[in-house]
């Protein structure tokens, strides 16, 4: 399985984070995160296709959203919640509330 890269947060902007955050699918995988914890990467409960909901991950990753963990043979993604509140106080928060989390 091949490493994948995990900006600093210290260094994205936060144009990125709001551009990533701004697709109403990765809303939802957000959402989904925040209540969960950690999902794997094929129990995702969202209405696109698997190559779609990895472009999606993609764009949350790079942008410093989230974290990608490799367990066995499968992968799973987390919020990069305490990263994030250093960064940007309150700016996943208040999206994490305002979808409902």
């Amino acid at each position: 399985m091949r490493a994948l890269q995990h900006p600093d947060v210290e260094k994205v902007p936060l144009p990125t984070v709001l551009s990533a955050l701004a697709d109403p699918v990765r809303l939802r995988i957000v959402a989904e995160l925040a209540r969960s914890g950690g999902i794997a990467c094929g129990d995702f409960d969202v209405p696109v296709s698997m190559s779609t909901l990895s472009h999606h991950l993609k764009v949350l990753r790079e942008a410093g959203v989230l974290r990608v963990i490799p367990q066995g043979s499968y992968r799973t993604h987390e919020l990069r919640r305490e990263e994030m509140e250093r960064r940007f106080p309150g700016v996943l928060e208040s999206i994490t509330r305002a979808v409902g989390v």
